[in-house]
């Protein structure tokens, strides 16, 4: 039998990382350090397409994150390499068509560590639902739905060995 791997790496996924993965990355990056596992993490976000390589998040997510107290200013655009298979434990998709399309691109070995990110959430949404082309309400609905999957799964790789 094969030992579980703990995880050490996290990728959040959307489609152009301006939105929905660059703030998943900065609320989870700030309640590892409240929780006290940033030091032993590598946390970045990306998406799956080159839309927006080298922008930062966009404005209305910025703010968003910022009435909250996250910081996303430093974060930049990238689009998910191949060698982001292999240096990422667990890659986490904020939909099912960022998911399918990031298991088309990897290896079948890489699939069980591409998941839904709110597998780890309360609630019964399973999709992060894209806040781009809506109002404000959008951006604060995502971030209610990143809190509690990313205290959920910080709660889960606390109680791990």
């Amino acid at each position: 039998m094969s030992e579980v791997r703990p995880v050490q790496s996290l990728l959040f996924v959307c489609m152009g990382n301006i939105c929905r993965s660059p703030t998943a990355e900065g609320v989870f990056r700030h309640l590892a350090a409240e929780a006290g596992l940033a030091e032993s993490l590598l946390i970045d976000s990306a998406g799956t397409h080159a839309y927006h390589v080298g922008e930062p998040p966009d404005r209305r997510s910025q703010a968003a994150a910022e009435r909250r107290g996250y910081a996303l200013a430093e974060i930049r655009a990238r689009r998910v390499a191949p060698e982001d298979f292999e240096r990422f434990d667990l890659i986490l998709a904020m939909d099912r068509d960022n998911l399918a399309n990031l298991r088309a691109v990897s290896e079948e070995m890489h699939h069980e560590k591409i998941r839904l990110f709110l597998g780890y959430a309360s609630g019964s949404d399973d999709e992060v639902p894209d806040p781009y082309y809506g109002g404000a309400t959008g951006f604060e609905r995502v971030l209610d739905l990143v809190e509690d999957a990313s205290r959920r799964l910080i709660d889960e790789l606390r109680a791990r060995p």
